[in-house]
């Protein structure tokens, strides 16, 4: 992701928002045994 293209602030603002989102929700961790951080916290809460 280059946050050099962002044109203006709100641009990279939803440039941050989207990548933080891809991060939690869709990038799968192998220390948090194959899960999105998401998926790994609902896990731990629910044990």
């Amino acid at each position: 992701m280059d946050f050099k293209q962002a044109q203006t602030l709100i641009d990279l603002k939803k440039m941050i928002e989207d990548y933080v989102n891809k991060y939690n929700n869709h990038r799968y961790q192998w220390t948090l045994n194959k899960m999105t951080p998401v998926q790994y916290r609902i896990h731990l809460l629910s044990a």
